[in-house]
């Protein structure tokens, strides 16, 4: 909304000119949802103790657990307005993508948020079933899906990184790898929050990952000259990774060990499913694989153990997802969290190199 303000200024006021550059307006994007991050999270805290929105015990989670009783939760929502403000301000809200994205994160948050608030009323922490949250993720991500789809001029074909003449065209079925994406992109980063910092960590990865090449792909020159797919709007995407960057940044502040509030079912949905809907835009995505390896790694940790269970009558890790299984090896939660948050920057390095290997 400023954006377009401020650029019907730029012809009467020569300095208004900064406002048409996206990278000025992403730097904006990061300050302003860091700036909103910082003024309504220690109230979000607050308020959260006080109508006792706050941490139930788990049976499904180590014993030392135990000490996070009562830590406020459904953090994501202070997430969710740090990123979608700045981007309402900031970026230009003609492009489609824009309010794709945005769509996505509001649709999933609200079911995370019907998660967390009925775990806060329900008995043992329980929330939705997993078969309704499935249904109702999978009817969220169609939705988005189809709209991405129907879209004109939008590219069927995927981008594989490394393999430059590899792009696939799936036509109709591009839908349900959309669907694929975007659902297990969601439930990945839900399961790798299971402790102090570790999920939001490789969510602020991606998205500065993805900020540079959503604005690379909406640059018709520079994707030319990459080899990757121009997707004309897509520049504006960087405005809402920026967003998330600067409002994971700030809850970083208070989710590091030992956490004042937790994000939730509705943060780690929402912000997990609008990663995978900008791959999709974008047109990167198998690059999410490479770059969300840590929310890969945990997803595949849950499956291999459960299919290893059912099948053979015995587990491969000590508990499920992963980080659990390390910290019932003895590692404490700052070492493994700080772990997985290098190992995440490194995939996130391997990600940029594709630019060029290809």
């Amino acid at each position: 909304m400023l954006y377009h303000l401020f650029f019907l200024l730029h012809t009467r006021i020569t300095v208004f000119n900064v406002f048409r550059y996206i990278t000025f307006r992403t730097v904006l994007s990061i300050l302003s949802a860091l700036l909103i991050s910082f003024l309504i999270t220690p109230r979000a805290i607050k308020t959260f103790q006080k109508w006792k929105v706050n941490n139930g015990t788990r049976e499904d989670v180590p014993g030392r657990h135990e000490t996070k009783k009562g830590t406020p939760t459904m953090g994501g929502s202070v997430i969710l307005i740090a990123t979608i403000i700045p981007t309402l301000f900031w970026a230009d809200l003609t492009y489609g993508y824009i309010w794709f994205a945005m769509a996505t994160l509001v649709i999933f948050g609200a079911i995370g948020f019907v998660d967390d608030f009925r775990k806060l009323k329900g008995l043992k922490n329980k929330g939705v079933s997993g078969k309704t949250k499935i249904l109702l993720e999978c009817a969220g991500a169609l939705v988005v899906s189809l709209l991405i789809y129907f879209k004109g001029s939008f590219l069927t074909q995927l981008s594989i990184p490394f393999f430059k003449h590899a792009t696939p065209d799936l036509g109709i079925f591009y839908v349900a790898v959309c669907v694929l994406i975007i659902v297990g992109t969601s439930n990945g980063v839900n399961l790798t929050d299971g402790l102090d910092g570790l999920a939001i960590g490789p969510v602020i990865t991606v998205s500065a990952t993805f900020l540079l090449f959503a604005y690379l792909a909406g640059n018709i020159k520079f994707a030319e000259y990459l080899q990757i797919f121009y997707v004309r709007g897509a520049g504006e995407l960087s405005i809402l990774c920026g967003a998330m960057l600067g409002a994971g940044i700030g809850f970083l502040w208070y989710n590091a060990y030992p956490a004042e509030l937790f994000m939730g079912d509705t943060g780690s949905l929402s912000l997990g499913a609008g990663l995978g809907a900008i791959a999709v835009m974008i047109k990167q995505e198998f690059l999410l694989v490479i770059v969300g390896g840590i929310f890969v790694m945990e997803t595949l940790s849950v499956i291999i153990q459960v299919l290893s269970f059912k099948c053979r009558g015995k587990r491969v890790f000590r508990m499920a997802p992963i980080h659990h299984h390390f910290e019932l090896k003895g590692w404490n939660e700052e070492k493994i969290v700080v772990r997985f948050w290098i190992i995440s920057i490194m995939l996130g390095l391997v990600a940029l190199s594709t630019l060029k290997l290809r």
